[in-house]
């Protein structure tokens, strides 16, 4: 098998999530704990009793790094290397982390203030994103170029797959951009539920924070490429991409063909709180690639059942 590792991404988080893992799988309880070590509190029991916590952005960050970090720790015994990984947006950290970019005690330090500084900034440019499902893309970026021509602060934020862009900015602006949107034929229009306008110039306070905090930080060389949301392409500079992801669109529907194609990937594994990148794989890349997703206890056996029969 040439297999890629997808990273979920922000949004995923849910209550309760992985609970099951903690309680059955010892390389997963100690991967969380020693995330609580750094952040100094008990991380699964954030994750299992406070859904107003878990939904902040400096905590949600952090969650899903572990639990993404912790599935994977939990299947290194008879997973083959990876020919390649990519993240979604927060999802980068822990595909760097696992090829070896970071320690888990360093990403998890790194995710827990880069949470933190775009809560920050999303309090201070208060903002709204709203997903675009059309295929004609190229529509959605002429509208939102004309309103920002205009003096509208509205932008694309997320080129998920083909026929999905996520785009956001100050919320009266998003709902200008939406109504012109609907008069163009675009017949739905999703808003998201999330805390700010990511990967729009609004976080720029969150980009030069980060640029201080990751100013001091070394990085190791990847065991394999990672791809990058921000260029479509494997990472070169890592501190470069990292500070321009913050207020850059994301491309993961071009970074995932692309790392498909470049390494011939025949199976994708997604680890984190949900299948949503596994959902957008099915959009973007060839159905002969096999998709998987470990997010519980029922998927975890699943996947392991099937390195089994390959190994």
């Amino acid at each position: 098998m040439n297999i890629g590792i997808l990273m979920s991404g922000q949004g995923a988080q849910k209550v309760g999530m992985a609970a099951d893992l903690y309680a059955n799988l010892p390389a997963y309880r100690a991967t969380i704990d020693r995330a609580s070590a750094v952040l100094g509190y008990d991380l699964q029991a954030t994750v299992n009793m406070d859904e107003a916590r878990l939904n902040q952005t400096a905590y949600a960050q952090a969650a899903i790094l572990a639990m993404s970090v912790g599935i994977y720790n939990t299947l290194a015994d008879i997973l083959p290397e990876p020919k390649a990984t990519l993240g979604l947006s927060l999802g980068e950290y822990s595909a760097l982390t696992i090829a070896g970019v970071f320690d888990f005690e360093q990403a998890i330090a790194i995710v827990r203030d880069r949470g933190a500084y775009m809560q920050k900034a999303g309090e201070v440019n208060p903002g709204k994103m709203v997903a675009a499902m059309t295929e004609d893309q190229t529509m959605v970026v002429d509208v939102l170029s004309e309103l920002a021509a205009a003096g509208k602060r509205v932008y694309p934020a997320n080129y998920n797959t083909f026929n999905q862009l996520v785009f956001g900015g100050v919320a009266a602006d998003v709902d200008v951009a939406m109504e012109v949107l609907a008069t163009n034929g675009v017949k739905r229009l999703i808003e998201l539920p999330v805390t700010g306008a990511f990967h729009t110039p609004l976080l720029t306070s969150a980009a030069e924070n980060l640029a201080n905090r990751l100013a001091s930080e070394s990085f190791g060389e990847a065991h394999y490429p990672v791809y990058s949301n921000t260029t479509g392409r494997a990472f070169i500079d890592v501190h470069a991409t990292l500070l321009e992801q913050i207020t850059a669109p994301t491309y993961f529907a071009q970074a995932l063909q692309n790392m498909v194609k470049d390494v011939k990937v025949d199976t994708l594994i997604e680890f984190g709180p949900s299948d949503t990148l596994s959902k957008f794989a099915r959009k973007v890349v060839d159905k002969t690639v096999n998709r998987y997703s470990v997010s519980d206890m029922a998927s975890y056996e699943k996947l392991r059942n099937m390195l089994e029969t390959q190994v």
